[in-house]
């Protein structure tokens, strides 16, 4: 049974920041691309940041700088570490992995910024 479990969300004040964990069982985790969404109500989920299984990353233009995507293929695991956080980047977060035509996603967790 796949299992993707995040964790590491919260509330954080403008300029904090917060690391996202995405652990992962059930799957080969290391052959899987890595990507994180937000999504806030009323919008679509957007894609934030994403880490091919070689290691090649890719950021949305908004958090450039800022959020930093990493795995440890070793535990299974997925991060995102978001620094210099702001009430923009406030939404629900959610962790997914591909791998051909396997298609996973997390439960989500909550991530708010307050200016």
């Amino acid at each position: 049974q796949v299992q993707l479990v995040e964790s590491g969300g919260g509330l954080v004040q403008f300029g904090g920041s917060l690391r996202l964990s995405c652990v992962t069982s059930g799957i080969n985790f290391s052959l899987y691309y890595l990507a994180w969404y937000r999504q806030t109500p009323g919008s679509e989920r957007e894609l934030v940041a994403s880490i091919q299984s070689g290691g090649s990353t890719n950021y949305v233009d908004s958090v450039k700088g800022r959020f930093t995507i990493s795995r440890d293929n070793a535990k299974n695991t997925g991060y995102l570490q978001m620094n210099s956080l702001k009430p923009e980047d406030t939404a629900v977060y959610y962790c997914n992995l591909k791998y051909i035509w396997n298609n996973y996603w997390g439960q989500g967790t909550q991530v708010t910024v307050s200016s």
